[in-house]
């Protein structure tokens, strides 16, 4: 069974998260910041990263820095933010994202970019 690593501020949605990729037969790990989000990836070596931008302590662009440089991981990236600004998008790709969703999203849409990027 494949672990994403899900990381988004939003309480709800983050719950929501974890139930739709579950459904899908994921096993997902669920942190509130990208601080929580890199104390976690070392022990747990998740298939896939899902991020939000903007959040506390450590953002999500911070965190696709961290895991793609400190850490040297090629693990398929998603982002997921309410902002669809092109400079964010591009911004993230630079980074190392794999993929970006805006925030609203369809989650079967979701579904089907996470089982792309683990096929």
């Amino acid at each position: 069974m494949k672990t994403i690593l899900v990381v988004e501020d939003d309480p709800l949605l983050l719950k929501t998260l974890g139930q739709v990729l579950k459904k899908d037969g994921y096993q997902t790990v669920l942190c509130e910041n990208g601080k929580k989000a890199v104390e976690r990836f070392t022990d747990l070596k998740p298939d896939m990263l899902i991020t939000d931008l903007m959040m506390p302590e450590m953002d999500g662009t911070q965190l696709v820095q961290h895991v793609r440089q400190q850490l040297q991981s090629a693990i398929p990236i998603l982002i997921l933010s309410a902002s669809g600004e092109e400079a964010s998008v591009l911004d993230a790709f630079k980074l190392g994202a794999n993929d970006y969703v805006t925030k609203p999203f369809n989650p079967r849409e979701l579904s089907l970019r996470v089982k792309r990027l683990l096929s």
